[in-house]
């Protein structure tokens, strides 16, 4: 683009001034990435992980856009759309957003919690606080999307009080009595799933039915196989958790992924200009948690024989592996990363 070629510029002084202008503008230009902001509760948010395998969905988001999507998430474990707004963290989120950043909303585990600093009400509170996130997202010139919550896996025949999912991390299979487990997968949100979906109605914002999405993929999976997408692990079964775990509630590295891998076919779906970024591959390597592995050596060895394999690798440097014959392998060097040898 040529900013000079319309313009006559009647004294050398002009010319030199504007030519100025010219170059503090490209100086300055704005990254040509797409941003998406993400709030919301400890079923998308970042984890540890050099202490846990459990993983948020929107940790591992960034494997299924590609190099021009950014990702930056700011879901809490533990949050509510009250808490998240009443901490401050709402504040911090919409003061970086900038024309054409998308802003994805999901709550509602945590808003149905009896905590008076958490709780509020569908039909109500719950709705006013998410109408705010979609409206003060379009001040700013935004792009908000509204999620419901994804659903817990909850086969239990005899429904368990569970107030605050946060505590599920203390739970350990020694010590957790069993439950008894029927074949239909038990919805225990309510009317906290309209609310996402009424507001987007209302107000002509994206919406992302995440709960049906993942009913779906857990009643498919049925009550055993269900059980691989959360911290659900026998005494011993993982390093770091050697008393086991018992969450129905949140993801591991595997579930996190799976749930990831349908929410962006979804929102590829309903957001158009996101349907160009969507990125299809079998593994994912990254050194930050991000991936399903933290080794290509582990990548390689969990990619089956006889089948073409993609596996992406995503920022940092590594050392090229040898050519494998048996395995049919190519490899995608993602977000700067690059081989050193």
């Amino acid at each position: 683009m040529n900013y000079l070629k319309h313009h006559h510029f009647g004294t050398a002084a002009t010319l030199v001034a504007a030519i100025f202008s010219f170059f503090i503008l490209f100086s300055f230009k704005p990254s040509s990435k797409v941003k998406i902001f993400m709030i919301g509760d400890s079923t998308m948010a970042n984890k540890k992980y050099q202490s846990t395998p459990e993983r948020g969905w929107g940790m591992v988001l960034a494997c299924f856009f590609d190099d021009e999507v950014e990702i930056d998430n700011h879901a809490v474990n533990g949050r509510s759309s009250k808490s998240f707004i009443d901490e401050g963290r709402w504040q911090k989120v919409i003061d970086n957003v900038k024309p054409g950043d998308y802003v994805f909303i999901q709550f509602g585990h945590n808003d149905e919690k009896p905590q008076p600093e958490r709780h509020t009400d569908p039909g109500t509170t719950f709705d006013a606080n998410l109408r705010r996130f979609v409206e003060e997202t379009r001040q700013r010139g935004g792009i908000p999307v509204l999620f419901n919550a994804v659903v817990r896996r909850n086969f239990q025949i005899v429904e368990e009080k569970n107030d605050d999912d946060e505590k599920l991390r203390l739970i350990d299979a020694k010590t957790a009595p069993l439950v008894k487990e029927g074949d239909t997968l038990r919805d225990t949100h309510g009317a906290y799933l309209d609310s996402p979906r009424n507001v987007a109605h209302e107000t002509g914002c994206a919406f992302v039915d995440a709960n049906l999405i993942t009913h779906n993929l857990e009643q498919s999976l049925g009550r055993e196989e269900s059980k691989k997408l959360h911290m659900w692990y026998k005494p011993g079964e993982h390093p770091m958790l050697p008393d086991g775990r018992r969450d129905n509630t949140h993801y591991n590295i595997y579930g996190a992924h799976r749930v990831a891998a349908l929410l962006a076919e979804a929102v590829a779906k309903e957001v158009k200009p996101l349907r160009r970024h969507l990125v299809s591959y079998d593994i994912a390597v990254a050194r930050d948690g991000s991936g399903d592995y933290f080794t290509i050596q582990e990548a390689i060895q969990a990619a089956p024989e006889g089948k073409k394999v993609t596996i992406q690798i995503l920022g940092g440097e590594w050392e090229k592996p040898k050519e494998n014959k048996v395995k049919n392998i190519k490899f995608y060097l993602r977000n700067g990363a690059k081989w050193i040898n």
